[in-house]
């Protein structure tokens, strides 16, 4: 079970590195250090939960 964890893990992490290396080659969005933190959080959420999850609609800033 460690062993399968370890490479949902892998895989995750590999896609959120070619995710931001396509975003950043193709000038799709700029993403400042603290974004991107952000969205690897997100995805890595995303991509490695046991469960369902659900949108979260940000309507303000990272800035506040």
């Amino acid at each position: 079970m460690v062993a399968a964890r370890q490479r949902i893990v892998e895989g995750a992490v590999g896609m959120v590195e070619l995710a931001l290396a396509r975003l950043e080659a193709q000038d799709v969005v700029e993403l400042d250090e603290e974004r991107k933190a952000t969205m690897v959080s997100n995805l890595l959420v995303v991509l490695c939960s046991e469960q369902s999850t659900q949108p979260v609609v940000n309507t303000g800033s990272l800035y506040h």
